[in-house]
């Protein structure tokens, strides 16, 4: 049975439980970025929310079936709810999307890139555009007396996000002032995302986190390392969904059973414990411990605390000594914000509410309220805004449409945490300054391939699933490195690939200013709305137009693949996770409704 058909039944069980409890519908809570879009934002096709990998042929000339799609949509853990495996199996779009709006995919621009000067190129990307020459943050003073043209509410200010971050990182990860105070943010490692974010697909990234000030605070109220690193450590717990190493720390201090061994003593890890129907007895430190305990900010499984912040940063790829690396010029810097809180109920119920909307309004298009300045609503407590090149290579605020696009990752997919994708993948204590780290103090090499909760390793799986290295089966490096000539993996190349995941995410030095050439051209036209994926040749392995009524929906795809946290929530070997809490499923036995347990 599909999800929707699911999440229909799921839907009208749920709101009559509701019904039954209360007279008055619950209402979910409205995040406060929910706003009115300014004329000027107006989308120039309905869904920028449809990433052009969903465009993706997944059935291939010769008959092969290759499935990239389960890497995003697969079964999802509790609190996310929304269960979308099945959409591996049809393009189910709405019908304003069945022409692929993302037409820089099929343009040719291997004339242009071959005509580029790889020391030009080189020059351009090591050139920073977030820092002026004497160190000061370029879009910082430049928000200072916003631009008209930035201004969305034209009330002469910039009221989104200002990019603090300072870029001094210190053997903790910790992002440093220059007189030595603190920002807020912390840089951890992570392991890349399966298909388009790995660098040899054309871009580098780093993943910032801050928590609200209150979480860096001492019971004082005065500013902390330690409780913060504390509660950065319960928050590990609680997405990454396993036990965290800690410096030793007295529980009496702080009030809380941070080992769970039921006592306050010394306490070097953080014991992840979440008891569906119970939950857990961990409990913020410090300040953060008082607003628990008036309930101005919660504490649960797989949610980050209100008041989250994400700094995301997408780099050109630059050659250092023959080697890729993150180059110091920004494609983009992307940012997060959970402005409320939205709990496992309501989580549910909007799940069950959106797949009960497609269900009964197939061809209706997702509203995309926000603007340039505030960024835009996820439905589901977070604000998205970004920051992108001009077509001088200034980082400007991305428009609407652009910030739209970024929803489509963040918000509607089974395979994130509360809407984000690295946090829950973050490089655990055994690694380099136990994962907290940039990835300019440490880079891929050397890192061990992931493993799956079923045993296989994770990049392996997607290798062999997909048949290639990207969604859009256009990596031909990829393809000659790990595939033979008939498309059977290379058993060296996998061997290698679990020791060192390098061999596979980071491309030859020709390929990475290829890739840096192909999206320079795109910053030139500033044709962002039509794609910013870099691609040198046009690409074949994509449907250009859905809507011929001779084009069947189906993938080809006719058994879903499950996610790699299946049975067991963890992508990392020898590091067992207890109390995961898949999300309930709605069956039907002899034609009624019933929910259980995957």
């Amino acid at each position: 049975m599909s999800l929707r058909t699911c999440a229909l039944l799921l839907s009208s069980v749920f709101l009559a439980a509701c019904s039954c409890q209360s007279k008055e519908k619950p209402q979910l809570p409205t995040p406060p970025q929910a706003v009115a879009t300014a004329p000027r934002d107006v989308l120039s096709h309905p869904t920028p929310y449809i990433p052009p990998q969903c465009y993706t042929k997944t059935t291939a000339a010769d008959g092969r079936v290759h499935n990239p799609c389960f890497a995003c949509h697969h079964t999802s853990v509790a609190p996310n709810y929304l269960e979308d495996a099945d959409v591996q199996l049809t393009y189910a779009f709405p019908e304003p999307a069945l022409r692929n709006p993302w037409t820089n995919l099929f343009v040719d621009r291997r004339q242009a890139v071959a005509a580029m000067p790889d020391e030009e190129l080189l020059a351009y990307v090591r050139q920073s555009n977030y820092f002026a020459e004497d160190g000061s943050l370029l879009l910082a003073k430049a928000l200072e007396k916003v631009p008209a043209e930035w201004d969305a509410n034209g009330n002469g200010r910039w009221d989104g996000w200002t990019p603090d971050v300072q870029f001094r990182f210190d053997e903790r990860g910790f992002d440093r002032l220059a007189d030595g105070g603190y920002t807020g943010w912390r840089a951890f490692g992570y392991y890349p995302f399966p298909g388009t974010f790995w660098p040899t697909n054309g871009s580098f990234g780093d993943v910032l986190i801050r928590l609200p000030e209150a979480f860096r605070q001492d019971a004082k109220g005065q500013f902390d390392p330690a409780t913060y690193e504390v509660n950065l450590a319960i928050t590990e717990a609680l997405l990454a969904r396993r036990d965290v190493e800690i410096a030793p720390t007295d529980e009496k201090k702080v009030g809380v059973d941070l080992d769970g061994d039921g006592k306050l003593g010394t306490a070097r890890q953080v014991k992840y414990v979440w008891i569906p129907g119970q939950g857990t007895t961990l409990r913020w430190v410090g300040a953060a411990q008082a607003l628990q305990t008036t309930g101005q900010v919660h504490l649960a499984a797989g949610l980050f605390p209100e008041g989250t912040e994400f700094a995301h940063g997408v780099y050109y790829l630059d050659v250092v000594d023959g080697k890729p690396t993150l180059a110091r010029r920004m494609k983009e810097l992307r940012y997060m914000i959970k402005r409320g809180w939205m709990t496992y109920g309501d989580h549910e119920r909007a799940a069950a509410i959106e797949a009960l909307d497609a269900v009964k309004k197939p061809d209706e298009t997702r509203a995309a309220k926000g603007n340039t300045e505030l960024g835009v609503g996820n439905r589901a407590g977070w604000s998205l805004q970004g920051f992108i090149e001009n077509a001088r290579g200034e980082l400007r605020p991305q428009t609407h449409e652009e910030n739209t696009f970024c929803m489509g990752c963040h918000s509607g997919v089974g395979a994130t945490d509360d809407s984000v994708f690295s946090f829950g993948r973050k490089l655990p204590g055994s690694e380099f300054q136990a994962g907290w780290f940039h990835w300019s103090q440490r880079d891929l090499k050397g890192l061990r391939e992931p493993r799956r909760a079923d045993g296989h390793y994770e990049y392996t799986y997607y290798l062999e699933q997909n048949g290639a290295g990207d969604e859009l089966r256009a990596n031909t490096e990829v393809l000659s490195r790990f595939f033979t000539a008939d498309g059977k993996p290379r058993p060296e190349a996998l061997e290698a690939l679990h020791a060192d995941i390098s061999t596979l995410l980071l491309p030859s030095p020709e390929r990475a200013l290829q890739l840096d050439k192909a999206y320079r051209l795109i910053v030139r036209e500033q044709s962002f709305i039509r794609g910013r994926d870099a691609t040198v040749e046009p690409a074949v392995n994509v449907h250009r137009d859905l809507s011929d009524a001779s084009v069947e929906l189906v993938t080809g795809i006719t058994e879903p693949l499950t996610g790699p946290r299946t049975g067991n929530v963890t992508v990392y070997p020898g590091l067992p996770v207890k109390n995961a809490e898949p999300a309930p499923k709605v069956r039907l036995t002899g034609g009624q409704a019933t929910t259980g347990p995957h």
